[in-house]
């Protein structure tokens, strides 16, 4: 992709025709879009619509089978699909996050919280004890976690909280880009709103770009400014968030917004 003098500026992110296969089996295909910086992009669809697999593929953690991954990086617009796996490796650690839905696998469980916080510090090349300290408390406090528990066991914490160390986390390196699969699912519903509470503060402080997968419409509505409707690997619908939801145009898209989202 090459964009000529006078034209817009990169985007932060941009998907070109991505596709991925588990042999005969389909992932996800032909998916295009465009995030910019300080958006929020929500990725929605029903169990095995393909929405997390397009989240891993972009997080680094699926090679694709086809298309293109061009990504606004400290080291120039490159595209994640056919750069050399140590500069992926770099831009994947320092420049994106990645929530998972299921703390225990985004989290270090026998790591002080602190030091959950800390060690994608000491990756980047910080070594003061003192500052990584402070910046750690920092962050606890910033998702509205007690900085006394930054030497407790991530196993001692609730999930919405272990769920905000994660957020914590992987936002201390300010990284361009944060992508969440389903980070309020299995949450009580109390807990799902602090969680929602929390990054709608982080994305207007800190204009935040993020990705949103989730099958939860009114969490999506929430957080995302767009939506993209996903079904059986490819997307169907997509348009501003409030738009899809109170107008949706797809049958299937009617069809998921009527059983979810019921008065």
């Amino acid at each position: 992709m090459t964009y000529m003098p006078g034209e817009k500026p990169y985007p932060l992110l941009s998907v070109r025709n991505l596709s991925k296969f588990y042999g005969k089996t389909m992932g996800c295909h032909e998916i295009s879009f465009e995030l910019g910086k300080g958006e929020v992009i929500g990725i929605v669809g029903e169990s095995g619509s393909g929405k997390s697999t397009l989240l891993k593929c972009i997080a680094g953690r699926l090679t694709t089978t086809n298309g293109s991954i061009f990504f606004n990086s400290s080291y120039g617009f490159i595209d994640l699909c056919r750069t050399d796996e140590m500069l992926l490796r770099k831009i994947i650690r320092s420049e994106t996050g990645f929530v998972t839905q299921n703390s225990v696998e985004g989290l270090r469980m026998t790591v002080s919280a602190g030091g959950n916080i800390g060690e994608r510090l000491m990756a980047g090349g910080m070594r003061h004890y003192g500052q990584i300290r402070k910046i750690a408390r920092q962050w606890l406090e910033t998702v509205e976690i007690d900085a006394k528990r930054m030497d407790d066991l991530p196993s001692t914490f609730s999930g919405g909280m272990q769920q905000r160390l994660q957020i914590a986390a992987n936002l201390v390196t300010d990284p361009r880009i944060i992508l969440m699969d389903e980070p309020t699912s299995g949450l009580d519903v109390s807990v799902q709103a602090r969680l929602i509470d929390v990054l709608r503060k982080l994305v207007a402080r800190l204009s935040l770009s993020m990705i949103l997968v989730t099958h939860d419409l009114a969490v999506a509505r929430l957080l995302s400014h767009r939506l993209y409707v996903m079904k059986d690997g490819r997307i169907v619908e997509s348009g501003l968030s409030d738009q899809i939801l109170d107008d949706p145009r797809e049958p299937y898209t009617q069809l998921l917004v009527s059983s979810i989202l019921k008065p």
